[in-house]
């Protein structure tokens, strides 16, 4: 039975004619029970990222340190752009929901990773598992507010007596709108793949998480249009938010290097360049993540998603407040506010 699934996954799926013609009665009516008895699979069991115990433990401690700076962060930022009304602006709005986005998928992935490194048996529910496929997608969304960052420095550095009109609140509340849309599509596209599969009877996914490609390693059935999704998806996912991105940098580096003082070409670089390491990290991760040839191994996935959903999401919110002035004198004004009260 182990060969038949195997040939039907190179194959694409085999006919039942091809079934009948292969394997006894027996075989058949077998085969048969155990697909009709796996379509109604309840439950998935995570491997994890280690199976070795002598790391569990300090791997636990480290991740839980992720989290908590990740949690700290994105929370911090946005409360802090609440706070401060000088902040209150086209390029912190957007970055208050970015963190937000950093703040949800995170709390989606990273407690149930932990809990790999504690329990002996990671058990996570069929919903549950829809559920973090499902934010794993909506995470695309964040691909297109990064886009909309690089629109907003675009019109500031290069067109910055129209800026009030071209990133007036109706028009951030449209790109917002835009954004969770195109995120919420690309989720619903692979969520809704998914759960018309038909899983085997191994319920045991060799991740810290239920990403789509362990997921139809379990499968019975054909994965083409699953992968054809993904590679849809993604592209897309990738691709239309690389054009504006790349185009509007390539617009303001132009009008950069048309500025004669130094202390100017410096203040326009350092507005862009937290900006410019952001789209970096996601972009390369998910591009190594999702288009990488099927040659590499597992522990090389799971290496490129634990640098997108963990590390990169706690990044954010320390590149932008490190890199940035505006930020920390919020930050200052805040914390001596709270000293004085």
């Amino acid at each position: 039975m182990s060969v038949w699934i195997q040939l039907s996954r190179m194959s694409g799926g085999l006919s039942f004619f091809s079934l009948r013609s292969s394997f006894p009665f027996s075989h058949r009516m077998s085969l048969m029970r155990t697909v009709a008895r796996n379509s109604s699979m309840t439950e998935f069991i995570l491997t994890g990222l280690t199976d070795q115990p002598g790391l569990r433990m300090p791997l636990f401690f480290l991740f839980l340190g992720f989290y908590v700076v990740t949690v700290v962060g994105n929370l911090g930022l946005i409360t802090l752009m609440r706070l401060n009304s000088h902040l209150h602006t086209p390029m912190y709005f957007f970055l208050c929901n970015l963190s937000f986005i950093d703040f949800c998928y995170s709390t989606v992935i990273t407690p149930k990773m932990l809990m790999s490194f504690v329990s002996k048996k990671n058990v996570i529910p069929y919903t549950g598992c829809m559920t973090q496929l499902f934010f794993l997608f909506f995470v695309v969304s964040e691909s297109f507010i990064l886009s909309a960052m690089a629109y907003d420095r675009y019109v500031a550095i290069c067109n910055p007596l129209v800026y009030t009109t071209s990133m007036s609140p109706q028009v951030c509340l449209l790109l917002l709108l835009g954004v969770c849309g195109m995120g919420f599509a690309g989720a619903m596209a692979h969520t809704a793949c998914m759960v018309r599969r038909t899983f085997c009877a191994n319920n045991l996914i060799h991740h810290y998480m239920c990403d789509i490609l362990p997921l139809l390693e379990r499968s019975c059935t054909s994965t083409y249009v699953n992968e054809l999704v993904v590679f849809i998806v993604v592209g897309i996912n990738i691709g239309v938010p690389i054009v504006p991105i790349f185009t509007s940098y390539a617009l303001i580096l132009s009008s950069i290097l048309c500025i004669r003082s130094t202390e100017g070409r410096s203040k326009a670089f350092s507005t862009c360049s937290s900006h410019i390491i952001v789209v970096s990290l996601f972009f390369g991760s998910r591009a190594f993540m999702y288009l990488k040839p099927s040659s590499l191994a597992m522990n090389q996935g799971k290496v490129s998603s634990l640098f997108y959903t963990i590390v990169v999401p706690m990044l954010n919110p320390l590149i932008y407040s490190l890199r940035n002035k505006d930020v920390k004198v919020a930050l200052k004004k805040t914390l001596s506010k709270k000293s004085f009260s």
